[in-house]
């Protein structure tokens, strides 16, 4: 993952810790000045945290050997202020160091969510282990989890850094692993191993992957916002922070995974006079356009309905690179380019995946790195993968596409009749895939996290739409309950803007199921209040799929 830059605002340094002020990076992050009496800016508020965190330092274990540095500012109406901190141990990354603190109007402190409890205090930051014998064992660790593959051009780059997230903090390499398989195609793997020991610690794929005016393929004719060129037009959308779609060539290219993706290995698609594509997927232009269309009505969900402007909140446009790879079954967000990349599909299993839902759960990617960070293995990676599905699934609804209507299928567009079924996932039951969880029991952390996201997305349904059988979009839905209770749905709206506060608010990197059932009941509490019928709902939903 990409680091934020650190802001070079003012520092104040105590006793005890020495505090990065966020100003200049809040006010990057959104560059308006406060709003309603009594409600301040968030540079503001991110300098009234500086001094908060200084004076609360010790209570939150951050000591004179450790950093914090302004990750993002939730501002509520009322002036309440949640500020969102990563931590440096020695100037290395505390994996689980992020904590959010919370504010009254007044500025004065309330209380801190943290991802971890314990002390982070290592008696040496220099490993026994070196980092070419830590890129060896990942590098061991991406051929294992590919076995039978022959991969090409594999690299391994570790970093050092301090793990929080696994029991007691102690020092560790993290190393991308990253190679092409036989067809070409980009494979990656991060491993986290003890950096004393030479012990696995934890390894995951790091792709954020779904396995899943213009003439869109999915969506018909589709409204683009384009840029003027001297010869025709460019489709890069200026009113969406310049978000924009290149062609990829049918080519892969690692640069995706070492370091950044090379928009020169992608160029911008251009077109005479600004009608693109033409339905058909033989048209290179026209999976370019649901590209398109999927960042913007993405874009317009998160700023329409949470008044977050761009994926990272700062106003910005991701990018696209549509036809890569050749039969490429996989879509992918890469935070390190900030960016989305779509396969063609083979053709049998699946079409080109650029249809709304997928659109929509990648970009999600992107908003969750930037906030809540939930680490992309366990129960949190489960959660990560929900947040998309949710999102992904919110997306497409507030689109309101009559050729692709909003349901609680994901990936229904891009499947073909070789794949078996009609959809990735299933919401309403997510089981019905034949590998994702329903309920919630001890096993579900060791599933692959598209699994047990089920049971976030089996409590997401639940809380929207209720138990029991029902049509939407035009599709039959039908959603049993774990404990054989009935659940009442609350409305798609609620669900987002209860998920949308938790994940901003109220998560850490560490979030498992017990603590997002927590989260979700502090949001609902937070919006409607602790006594209301949401609060009461997202608890019945939780219990319905087994949190509880």
């Amino acid at each position: 993952m990409s680091p934020i830059r650190q802001a070079r605002g003012s520092r104040l340094v105590t006793a005890c810790v020495t505090v990065t002020s966020a100003a200049l990076l809040a006010a990057a992050l959104s560059p308006t000045t406060a709003g309603a009496a009594g409600r301040p800016a968030r540079t503001t508020a991110a300098d009234h945290a500086a001094a908060v965190l200084a004076d609360h330092a010790a209570a939150l274990g951050i000591t004179a050997a450790q950093q914090t540095k302004v990750k993002d500012v939730v501002v509520d109406e009322d002036g309440t202020r949640h500020v969102r901190y990563d931590r440096t141990y020695h100037r290395l990354p505390v994996l689980g160091g992020d904590f959010v603190l919370h504010l009254a109007p007044d500025g004065s402190y309330r209380g801190a969510t943290r991802a971890t409890r314990a002390a982070v205090d290592l008696p040496t930051v220099t490993p026994k282990l070196a980092a070419p014998g830590a890129a060896d064992l990942a590098a061991n660790a991406l051929r294992a989890a590919h076995l039978g593959e022959t991969l090409k051009s594999l690299t391994a780059k570790p970093e050092l850094v301090v793990d929080a997230l696994h029991g007691t903090p102690r020092l560790a390499w993290r190393t991308d692993a990253v190679a092409q398989d036989s067809l070409g195609n980009p494979v990656a793997r991060t491993v986290l191993t003890d950096a004393h020991t030479g012990t696995r610690i934890d390894a995951w794929d790091s792709l954020e992957n779904a396995s899943g005016d213009g003439e869109s393929l999915y969506g018909g004719t589709v409204p683009l916002k384009t840029t003027p060129t001297a010869s025709g037009y460019e489709l890069k959308d200026p009113t969406r922070g310049g978000t924009h779609t290149g062609d990829a060539g049918n080519r892969t290219d690692l640069c995706v995974l070492v370091v950044c993706l090379d928009r020169a290995a992608a160029p911008v698609l251009t077109d005479a006079d600004n009608h693109w594509g033409t339905g058909a997927a033989s048209d290179r232009a026209t999976v370019a356009v649901d590209a398109q269309y999927g960042t913007d009505v993405t874009w317009d969900y998160y700023e329409d309905v949470h008044g977050r402007r761009g994926i990272a909140g700062d106003g910005k446009g991701s990018y696209n690179r549509v036809h890569y790879g050749n039969g490429y079954n996989n879509a992918f967000w890469d935070d390190r380019c900030f960016c989305m990349t779509y396969g063609d599909g083979d053709g049998t299993q699946m079409g080109p995946l650029v249809s709304l839902d997928v659109a929509g759960h990648e970009m999600t990617h992107g908003v969750t790195s930037k906030t809540a960070g939930l680490t992309y293995s366990g129960e949190s990676g489960g959660l990560n993968e929900a947040t998309s599905d949710i999102f992904g699934t919110l997306v497409e609804f507030h689109a309101a596409n009559a050729e692709d209507a909003g349901d609680w299928l994901i990936g229904e567009e891009i499947v073909r009749d070789g794949f078996g079924r009609d959809a990735l996932r299933y919401m309403d039951e997510p089981s019905k895939d034949g590998r994702s969880a329903d309920c919630w029991d001890t096993s579900v952390k060791d599933l692959d996290v598209h699994y047990s996201s089920g049971v976030a997305n089996h409590f997401a349904y639940l809380l929207a739409e209720g138990s029991g059988t029902k049509t939407v979009g035009g599709v039959a839905h039908n959603s049993p309950t774990c404990d054989g209770s009935t659940v009442t749905g609350i409305g798609r709206a609620k669900l987002g803007e209860i998920w949308y506060r938790a994940l901003t608010v109220h998560m850490t990197s560490s979030t498992d199921y017990a603590a997002a059932r927590t989260a979700t009941l502090n949001a609902a509490e937070d919006l409607y209040g602790e006594g209301g019928a949401e609060y009461a709902a997202v608890a019945a939903a939780w219990s319905a799929v087994g949190v509880g």
